[in-house]
């Protein structure tokens, strides 16, 4: 019988350096912010603009290695437009302004992102103001970030798969 409780005491005591070592590591993660700017490039999916052009810069907050809270505004162009009867609609430009989570799923430089918010609208007359949501994803390192992903534009009626290039750093 004492065998079997030495035994007990050796894994209870086993087991318990080891979540606490798992925490110290959780604990000691440097969180902070970075900045990055980014050049877009798109395709609308339907057939009211035929391509946008965009910029945007990119605050992100790291709550741990895998897991960030973003948030994102710049400028994007929607180009050559035409409507349903072949008329030329103008250009739209708009600003987005979106607020994200990033989660990386494999080897700390693959992610998946989702992001919500208002697009509005500042060229050319409109006036409207939309709610948008962007799920993409993308490859990090340290300092560049690329990645794909579709967004939609409710009172826009229209939509877009667009690559973003950016250049990151930490603050």
């Amino acid at each position: 019988m004492k065998k079997l409780q030495i035994i007990c005491l050796a894994a209870f005591a086993f087991l318990y350096s080891n979540t606490t070592f798992a925490q110290d590591a959780a604990t000691n993660y440097n969180q902070g912010f970075r900045l990055g700017f980014g050049l877009n490039g798109g395709i609308p999916t339907d057939n009211d603009y035929d391509w946008s052009l965009g910029g945007d810069v990119r605050l992100q907050y790291d709550l741990s290695k895998k897991t960030s809270l973003t948030l994102t505004t710049g400028f994007t162009n929607l180009f050559l437009g035409k409507d349903d009867l072949g008329n030329d609609i103008k250009d739209l430009g708009f600003i987005p302004a979106k607020a994200g989570f990033k989660a990386f799923i494999w080897e700390d430089q693959f992610y998946v992102l989702g992001e919500v918010g208002a697009g509005f609208a500042v060229t050319n007359g409109y006036n409207d103001t939309t709610f948008l949501w962007a799920p993409g994803i993308g490859y990090a390192n340290k300092y560049i970030d690329i990645s794909v992903r579709y967004e939609d534009y409710n009172k826009f009626k229209t939509n877009q798969v667009a690559l973003r290039l950016a250049y990151g750093f930490d603050l």
